[in-house]
């Protein structure tokens, strides 16, 4: 029995981050609505709602009525297993790049296992930022031609939800991906490992002169790479936490080996 494509659609959102224009968010709306796709997330936009939002739309007012609206990224993630972000740069910190058929796939994918998707565009100037991609496992990037490659938000937006379209009715007649064994760990639970690994770091005293940012940002790539379900994610809490008592232990000691200050 394959699974209904409300039920899968449903697991994927469109996440604009800080957008600029509101004609661009009722625009977007519409390109998802025609796609199939219904959940719409609003990420400190400059106006909304607005009537050139409204007007844009064209029909899918539904999906602007029933937008979610959060002033910060986070805890529009938060529940989310697997971030897609749309991006023309190139990063230098090994974020795995796919063009808008194979992130459509990977997306499907995970929808129909259980997990939430979000796909996540930045603000219209100047794309998502550092802080913002630091979310995401891979990024989607459209190959556009190498002399113009200025793409319309709501463009890029109908890009990728052309290519999710497809790739469903491609998909519609075949066997439901298996559900995992164990859920897989979601944005807000990376959040608190990422958390734990810094205060860790901290403990040991890792860093040593060397920049906590840039390591911790490598560390986002990797743990995002390699995608931990929640019992995974337990295990490694364990270890930080072993590290974090042996780091105790070991001060403990320093100090009462430490020689007494004379009187």
């Amino acid at each position: 029995m394959t699974t209904p494509a409300h039920t899968v659609l449903e697991r994927i959102r469109c996440v604009l981050a800080n957008t600029s224009h509101p004609g661009n968010i009722g625009s977007a709306a519409r390109a998802l609505r025609t796609m199939g796709l219904r959940r719409l997330v609003l990420v400190a936009p400059q106006a909304f709602p607005h009537p050139q939002a409204s007007a844009l739309a064209a029909g899918a007012q539904d999906l602007l009525e029933h937008a979610q609206v959060s002033a910060q990224l986070a805890p529009a993630l938060a529940d989310c297993h697997l971030v897609l972000g749309a991006t023309a740069r190139h990063r230098g910190v090994g974020l795995v790049e796919l063009d808008p058929r194979s992130a459509a796939q990977r997306a499907l994918t995970a929808a129909a296992a259980g997990q939430q998707v979000a796909l996540l565009f930045g603000n219209e100037q100047s794309g998502l930022s550092n802080d913002e991609i630091k979310h995401c496992h891979a990024a989607i990037v459209i190959p556009t031609d190498a002399g113009y490659g200025s793409l319309n938000l709501a463009q890029a937006v109908q890009v990728v939800a052309w290519e999710l379209r497809e790739a469903w009715l491609a998909q519609a007649e075949a066997a439901p991906a298996a559900e995992a064994r164990d859920p897989p760990a979601d944005s807000a639970q990376m959040a608190a490992f990422f958390a734990h690994l810094q205060r860790m770091l901290d403990a040991i005293d890792f860093h040593k002169g060397r920049s906590p940012e840039v390591i911790m940002q490598r560390m986002h790539r990797l743990f995002l790479r390699a995608a931990p379900d929640q019992r995974e994610l337990r295990i490694l809490h364990g270890i930080l936490a072993d590290a974090e008592r042996m780091a105790r232990l070991a001060a403990g000691d320093n100090a009462q080996a430490a020689p007494r200050a004379p009187d």
